[in-house]
């Protein structure tokens, strides 16, 4: 298949991964509205029943980089086909469960099958399209990640509504439809990686994985020691067995190891938006939960409309350009948010655009430069680790933002900002935006002194 006839091929695919990513994103989203009914149904706590969103987040970060490892050996339409039909699957148990335990293995099934996707959106890129096009086919993940998460919220609002949240199962279905586009575009490549695969090594980074969230989610330094041993073993694994499971060379790419660190800090910085705003929107602004969704939903909205447009910004005029470029659309919705706290909701909808659009881009810049560092034979575990950093970030931000929004605040560190309350958040916003500068800073001093070009040349050697 030549380069033209490869593009065309990846075109329709990313179109069908869209609508896939637009049906993920909405069921990873989705169940977070009907916790409190989860939980005065069956008489639970809400710490219980978030177990819905812990569980579905822990299966998630682990399951992406094993499915990014086993498509280094594997075909991809076969993982992908795989993992959708387990998304499904889980969905029908989670529909037809009569008890909160079955309900939640069939979110957890689910999760464990939609944990193939963010590998097959990143790896279409790299196996169809050239690297200096692949800005353009990134973007339209971000577009589809984008339209999941302005309708996640809506559509779950309209389905309990009407109808019992068990239907909320019911919306994956629709990736059936996927598959057989899959089985006929993807081809039947397989992965260039050799060797036994290391059960070994991905089970202790699961471990490791599973105990630094719960240690998190439980505030304990013991579950936490935990994971710091399992991190050790995992560590001496690599470095020992004759196939581990990621080969410590990827860390000795410099590259790769100094994106890694700045794709964390940004993911849990980036949280904030989507965490803090509805906390921010409902203590402040005392909007009622049922209008939360529709003033997140213009910020969304404006990400899908703008993420190809990103895209096609980090091939025309690199990665650094669209990193700088996000970065200053980041520092003005924290800045904003943190002067105008307790200003109408219809502007916190209006700051809220900058940061989702920022955020979009920033993750198309990162994915981008990312993908064009990695050796063909580390490119599906390599972005696969990439996308786990990410879940963890979020999850430890999570934990973070939540702590310290219960601690509250009494004194205003913006000068700039209201006096008449929300100083915790206008804090928080502000401290974010700083960080935000001072990972710009860092960027600069490791990529940035190297003119766009220079860099581009170098990552189009590797790729």
């Amino acid at each position: 298949m030549n380069t033209k006839e490869l593009q065309r091929t990846g075109e329709k695919l990313m179109m069908v991964m869209v609508f896939t990513l637009i049906i993920s994103m909405m069921s990873a989203l989705m169940f977070n509205i009907v916790l409190p009914d989860i939980s005065k149904e069956f008489n639970l706590s809400i710490a219980e029943v978030s177990w819905f969103s812990s569980a579905y987040a822990l299966i998630y970060a682990i399951g992406t980089v094993t499915y990014g490892k086993l498509a280094d050996r594997f075909k991809l339409k076969n993982l992908l086909t795989f993992g959708l039909l387990m998304f499904v699957f889980g969905s029908l148990i989670g529909l037809l469960s009569e008890t909160f335990w079955l309900a939640l293995v069939g979110r957890c099934l689910q999760s464990l099958g939609a944990a193939s996707i963010p590998a097959t959106a990143m790896l279409i890129p790299i196996r169809f399209f050239a690297p200096e096009r692949r800005g353009s086919a990134l973007g339209m993940t971000a577009v589809g990640l984008a339209i999941g998460s302005a309708l996640g919220p809506v559509i779950s609002v309209v389905i309990v509504s009407v109808a019992h949240w068990r239907w909320l199962f019911a919306v994956p279905f629709l990736i059936v439809l996927t598959i057989p586009f899959y089985r006929k575009y993807l081809g039947n490549d397989v992965g260039t990686a050799t060797g036994k695969f290391d059960w070994i090594g991905g089970s202790l980074l699961g471990i490791m994985v599973a105990l630094l969230l719960l240690s998190v989610t439980n505030e304990s330094w013991l579950i936490m020691l935990g994971s710091l041993l399992a991190l050790l073993l995992f560590i001496v694994r690599i470095r020992k067995a004759g196939d581990p499971f990621i080969q410590p060379s990827l860390f000795k790419n410099r590259k790769y190891t100094l994106v890694l660190p700045i794709t964390f800090l940004l993911n849990g910085m980036g949280l904030s938006l989507y965490f803090l705003s509805p906390l921010l929107l409902s203590t402040v602004q005392q909007l009622p939960s049922s209008w939360i969704g529709f003033v997140m939903v213009p910020a969304a909205v404006a990400s899908a409309l703008m993420g190809r447009r990103g895209g096609r910004l980090a091939d025309s005029k690199g990665n650094s350009y669209l990193f700088y470029l996000s970065s200053a659309l980041l520092m003005i919705c924290f800045v904003l948010l943190s002067t105008f706290t307790t200003s109408s909701a219809v502007f916190i909808a209006l700051f809220l655009i900058f940061g989702n659009v920022g955020q979009s881009f920033i993750l198309i810049a990162l994915s981008n430069s990312v993908s064009r560092v990695l050796p063909k034979e580390q490119v599906g575990v390599g972005m696969g680790l990439f996308f786990m950093l990410n879940f963890i970030s979020q999850s430890i931000s999570t934990g973070v933002l939540s702590k310290v929004v219960a601690l509250g605040s009494d004194t205003l560190w913006n000068p700039a900002g209201s006096q008449s309350g929300g100083f915790v958040f206008s804090n928080i916003f502000l401290v974010i935006a700083v960080l935000q500068v001072l990972t710009m800073i860092f960027y600069y001093y490791q990529f940035g002194r190297e003119s766009s070009k220079d860099i581009e040349s170098k990552e189009l050697k590797i790729a």
